[in-house]
C-alpha cells in the first residue's frame, strides 16, 4: 500500500504545531485523496478538524482511520478523543479499551478512560484508571489532578488534597491543581455545623493565598483554572455569600481579563437598531431542572419580532429539547470549543444582551461570564446565587422567591420578574403506580417523602427528620439514592448517627431507594402523605412536580432565595400554611399532616383548586421583554 512521504507528515506536523489549522486541513484531505486506503491521512484530517471544533465533521475521517489501522492504538485512542468531543462517551470507553488491548501500558489512554468514567459517574472505575495511568507514567501531573477531583467527588476531601499537592509537586505552575487545591475545604456533604464554620474560615485563607499564587508570572495561565472548581456548595449552606463570592469573582475576572487582553479579534460589523439580540450561554440546553423551569419559557414566548435568541451550547449532552430549542433559536453553536473559539462564536453575533442561566455549575461557562462580551450581561437563578462577578451586571430572579432587603445577596443588581419569575408548563406526565415492595418501602405507615439531593442536607437540621420520626413513631421517610453514591452514602451515615444519638435506630423509620424516572416518581408522589422539602435550600421543580400530584408541602422559608424556592411556589397559590419558619413549627406541621387524614385531604383539595395559577403563566416573560429593551434602549 502506498504511503504519505516524509516531507508531507513533516509539513503537516509543522502546520499543526504553528496552529495553522486551515493550511492542514487543505493539506490533509490532499493525503486522503492522493492515500485513500491509507489511515494517516484520515486521522491527520481528523484530528485537525477536532482542533478547529469540528467535532462532528472529524467523527467520519477518524471512523476511516480507526478502520484502515485496526490494529493502530492511536486510531482508536483519536476515535475515542472524538467520541468524548461529541458527547458520546459509551463509544469513547469502547474505543479506549480497544485501544488498551492493542497497548496496555499507554498512559494517557488510561487518563482520557479516567476522564470519560468519571462523567459517566462511575468514580470506582475512575479511580482505578487514574492509578494505572500513574502506575505507566509516575509522574503524571494530570492524572494526579484527575485522580484528586474524583476523590473529591466521592467526598474524601484530604485524599484528594493529597493527589492535587501531587500533582503540583511535578507541575509547580499547574495553576488548575493550585486552584482545585484552594477550593477543597467546602465540603459537598457536611458532617456537622462545627466543620461548616472552619471551611469558610479556610476558604476566606485559602482564596488570600490563591490570590498571591497568581503573581505576574503565573496570572497568565490563570485562564486555565478558572471554573476548574467553583464555591458551588457555599450555596448549601444558609449564610450570606456575596463577599467571599465576590473575592472569588474578583480573581476571576481578573486573571481572565488578562487572557482577553492578549488576543486578537476581528469581526465584521452588525448595524445596530432593529431586534434586540439575545445571547444564551448554557451548558443545559436539554431536559434538565434549569432548562425546564424557566429558559425553556424563554425559547416558547419570547416576541420573534421584537427578539432573535442565539444559543451557545457549551455543554456536550443533547436531546429532543436541545433539537426543538435549536429550532427557535436565530443561531444556535454547539459542540466541543476552546475558550478562544467559544469567544469568538459569542461575539461574531454582535449580541445585545448575554444571560447566563446557571453561573457556577460547569468551567466554561464560569470562563466565559468572566469576560465582557457584551453591552449588558445577565445572570440568572439556575444557580440560585450571586455570581460575584463584576462583569455581570444584572441578576434575575422573581417577586415571590425574594425577601425585602434581597439586594444585599447580590453583587448584581438584582431585577425581580413578577410572581414566580418563569413561564412553565406542565407537561402531561404518565404515573406508574410504585411497587412498595421492591423498592423495600413499608406500607400501612405514613409515607413522607425525602426527594432532595444529598448536599441540600445540612447537619444542624438533621434534629428536625429524628423529631419527625419520635413523634410519628412508625413511619416511612424515603430518600432517593442519589447518582454519586458516595455522597448518599456520607449522608445515610450522618442521618443514623443523629437517630442512633435519639435512641433510634434511622432503618427503622426511614429507606433509601434508586432515583426514580418522572413517571414512577410522580406515581409515588400520588401515594406519599408528604413531601418534606429541604431546609435552607429548597426545591423548585420537584416541589412543583408535588403540586402537579397535590401533595402536600411542608416548607420551612429561609433567608435567602435559594431556601424560599417552595415557599414562593405554595404563596404563589395562597396555600401559605405549608410554610413555616422554624424548625419547630416543621416538625409539628409535618406530624399533622401525615396523622390527620382529614386536614391532609382538605390540603390536598386546596392544591387542587390553586395550581392552575403556576402553569402557564406569561406575565413574567413580558417583563423579561420590557426589561431587555429598556437595557439596550430600543
Amino acid at each position: 500500500m502506498k504511503s504519505p512521504g516524509s516531507q508531507e507528515i513533516n509539513t503537516l506536523a509543522t502546520l499543526f504545531a504553528e496552529a495553522r489549522y486551515d493550511d492542514a486541513l487543505a493539506l490533509a484531505q490532499t493525503i486522503t485523496q492522493r492515500f485513500p486506503q491509507h489511515g494517516f491521512g484520515w486521522n491527520a484530517l481528523g484530528m485537525v478538524l477536532l482542533q478547529m471544533g469540528r467535532s462532528a465533521d472529524a467523527l467520519a475521517p477518524m471512523q476511516k482511520a480507526a478502520t484502515l489501522a485496526s490494529g493502530n492504538s492511536d486510531a482508536h485512542y483519536n476515535l475515542g478523543l472524538t467520541y468524548q468531543a461529541l458527547g458520546r462517551i459509551d463509544e469513547a470507553e469502547a474505543s479506549y479499551r480497544r485501544a488498551l488491548q492493542i497497548k496496555p501500558g499507554d498512559a494517557e489512554v488510561h487518563y482520557n478512560l479516567s476522564l470519560v468514567l468519571r462523567s459517566m459517574g462511575r468514580l470506582d472505575d475512575a479511580v482505578v484508571s487514574c492509578r494505572q495511568a500513574i502506575q505507566f507514567r509516575p509522574n503524571y501531573a494530570e492524572a494526579y489532578f484527575n485522580l484528586g477531583g474524583v476523590l473529591q467527588t466521592q467526598g474524601k476531601m484530604e485524599e484528594a488534597a493529597q493527589n492535587y499537592a501531587q500533582a503540583l509537586a511535578f507541575k509547580p505552575d499547574y495553576a488548575e491543581a493550585r486552584w482545585s487545591l484552594a477550593m477543597i475545604s467546602i465540603p459537598l456533604v457536611a458532617d456537622n455545623q462545627e466543620q461548616i464554620e472552619a471551611c469558610r474560615e479556610n476558604s476566606l485563607r485559602e482564596h488570600a493565598e490563591l490570590n498571591a499564587w497568581f503573581d505576574v508570572t503565573r496570572t497568565k495561565l490563570g485562564h486555565n483554572a478558572v471554573g476548574i472548581d467553583h464555591p458551588f456548595y457555599l450555596a448549601y449552606q444558609e449564610e450570606n455569600n456575596r463577599d467571599m463570592l465576590a473575592r472569588h469573582g474578583a480573581l476571576c475576572v481578573r486573571l481572565m481579563q488578562h487572557w482577553q487582553e492578549r488576543q486578537t479579534f476581528s469581526f465584521p460589523h452588525i448595524a445596530a437598531g432593529g431586534v434586540v439580540r439575545v445571547g444564551i450561554v448554557s451548558a443545559h440546553i436539554r431536559s434538565q431542572s434549569v432548562w425546564d423551569a424557566f429558559v425553556k419559557g424563554w425559547f416558547q414566548h419570547l416576541d420573534r419580532a421584537r427578539f432573535e435568541l442565539h444559543v451557545f451550547h457549551i455543554g456536550s449532552r443533547q436531546d429532543h429539547e436541545t433539537a426543538w430549542a435549536k429550532s427557535r433559536s436565530a443561531s444556535f453553536e454547539q459542540g466541543s470549543r476552546s475558550l478562544k473559539q467559544w469567544v469568538e462564536a459569542i461575539m461574531a453575533k454582535h449580541v445585545d444582551v448575554l444571560i447566563y442561566p446557571e453561573i457556577g455549575m460547569d468551567p466554561m461557562t464560569l470562563k466565559l461570564a468572566s469576560l465582557r462580551l457584551a453591552p449588558t450581561q445577565i445572570a440568572a437563578w439556575g444557580h440560585p446565587e450571586t455570581s460575584g462577578l463584576p462583569t455581570m451586571d444584572y441578576y434575575l430572579s422573581a417577586e415571590y422567591l425574594e425577601p425585602a432587603d434581597a439586594q444585599n445577596n447580590y453583587t448584581e443588581r438584582l431585577i425581580c420578574m413578577p410572581h414566580l419569575g418563569c413561564h412553565y408548563h406542565a407537561e402531561p406526565t404518565a404515573r406508574l403506580a410504585p411497587d412498595f415492595v421492591a423498592l423495600g418501602i413499608a406500607t400501612g405507615v405514613p409515607l413522607l417523602l425525602c426527594p432532595g439531593v444529598p448536599f441540600k442536607y445540612a447537619p444542624q437540621h438533621d434534629h428536625v427528620l429524628v423529631e419527625i420520626a419520635r413523634k410519628l413513631g412508625r413511619c416511612q421517610l424515603v430518600f432517593f439514592t442519589y447518582a454519586n453514591h458516595a455522597l448518599s452514602a456520607k449522608l445515610r451515615r450522618r442521618l443514623s448517627a443523629a437517630f442512633a444519638q435519639a435512641g433510634m435506630k434511622f432503618d427503622d423509620y426511614s429507606v433509601f431507594i434508586p432515583w426514580q424516572e418522572k413517571a414512577a416518581f410522580y406515581g409515588l408522589m400520588e401515594q406519599a402523605d408528604v413531601f418534606l422539602d429541604t431546609i435552607g435550600f429548597s426545591g423548585f421543580n420537584t416541589a412543583i412536580q408535588a403540586v402537579e400530584c397535590g401533595l402536600p408541602v411542608v416548607t420551612r422559608e429561609g433567608r435567602f432565595m435559594r431556601g424560599r424556592l417552595a415557599s414562593g411556589i405554595l404563596r404563589r397559590m395562597g396555600v401559605t400554611e405549608l410554610i413555616v419558619d422554624t424548625d419547630e413549627a416543621y416538625v409539628d406541621l409535618a406530624v399533622r399532616l401525615a396523622r390527620d387524614a382529614e386536614y391532609r385531604h382538605d390540603i390536598r383539595l386546596r392544591i387542587a383548586s390553586a395550581r392552575s395559577i403556576l402553569f402557564d403563566d406569561i406575565t413574567p416573560v413580558r417583563a423579561l421583554e420590557d426589561f431587555l429593551l429598556r437595557v439596550v434602549k430600543r
